[in-house]
């Protein structure tokens, strides 16, 4: 299904830039552009072929490492964008990490407090929380954090094969500006589903057996609830990497983000359609490994797919 799903992912990627009107060729000639020129140049990059033609082309080139040639750039593709992928994965994967370690003891602590002032006070920070966006938050960190502490230099991103630890430093920052508003969701989500959990049988009839009210809050409760958690965690993947194209914007990361919107101006369709893929992948795989963590932890799910 992960292989079927990135297809179908591809052939819409491939085919949604076909059906936009205008062709690289005239973007490339600029002011040069007749139609005899255009007509040789597109007949050397091969837009001149019929669609199936060109997408079986490029998927076969896809699946053994050649994305094509920049338009833009007149490089191949793989060798323009391999620089970059790491840095936009490393900051989804961050941010992530951050949803996940903040969230789930925030929620806990949330769902134990429920009903008192701390609660009332928090369900306002939450709903703050998930009001901002990423890239106002971003601007305030920059503000912050580099301008005024000066604990980065903005817009200079070290290089992360000389320097790891500065580039994963600077990715931190970027990384919480798009966690904040997700970990206020998933702490909500987290929140609703313990107490919706605590009122079932077999929670009053641990408790009524003398069992620790926090014990069965931890041991089974908690378990319970992560898997509809897991998921939603694995959903945002697609949010996270979307929110990391726009705060990659705002902290000047010179990740897949940048050069994907320059490209979509251009009219670089390799290259859009190479990181399309690419971080649609990403997001497939999250949610394959959210349904193979969730069959972990309730092994129903894996004896309920069996049968």
């Amino acid at each position: 299904m992960l292989l079927v799903t990135m297809v179908i992912v591809s052939l819409l990627a491939f085919a949604a830039f076909d059906l936009i009107s205008g062709s690289p060729a005239e973007i490339m000639l600029g002011t040069q552009a007749t139609e005899e020129r255009v007509a040789e140049l597109e007949a050397e990059l091969g837009l001149d072929r019929p669609f199936p033609v060109r997408y079986l082309s490029w998927l076969a080139g896809f699946f053994t490492g050649d994305l094509g040639t920049s338009y833009s750039y007149h490089q191949p593709v793989w060798e323009l964008i391999a620089p970059k992928v790491g840095i936009t994965l490393c900051l989804s994967l961050l941010s992530f990490l951050l949803i996940a370690a903040v969230s789930i003891p925030l929620g806990l602590w949330a769902a134990r407090r429920s009903g008192g002032p701390l609660d009332a006070a928090g369900t306002v920070l939450n709903q703050l929380c998930m009001a901002v966006p990423p890239f106002f938050t971003g601007v305030l960190l920059s503000w912050v954090f580099s301008i005024t502490l000066h604990v980065f230099v903005h817009g200079q991103f070290p290089d992360m094969g000389s320097d790891p630890g500065g580039a994963l430093g600077y990715l931190f920052f970027a990384a919480v500006a798009i966690a904040i508003p997700r970990i206020a969701m998933t702490v909500r989500m987290l929140r609703s589903t313990i107490q919706a959990e605590m009122r079932r049988d077999y929670v009053r009839t641990a408790i009524s057996r003398g069992n620790d009210r926090a014990g069965v809050l931890r041991r089974h409760v908690l378990r319970n609830a992560l898997v509809p958690v897991v998921t939603f965690l694995a959903q945002t993947m697609a949010e996270i990497v979307a929110a990391s194209i726009v705060v990659e914007q705002v902290f000047a990361i010179p990740g897949l983000g940048r050069l994907l919107v320059s490209s979509i101006s251009n009219r670089d369709y390799p290259v859009v359609q190479a990181i399309v893929v690419i971080l649609a992948f990403w997001v497939v795989l999250a949610g394959t490994a959210a349904d193979l963590i969730n069959q972990r932890i309730d092994p129903r799910l894996r004896l309920g797919g069996a049968s």
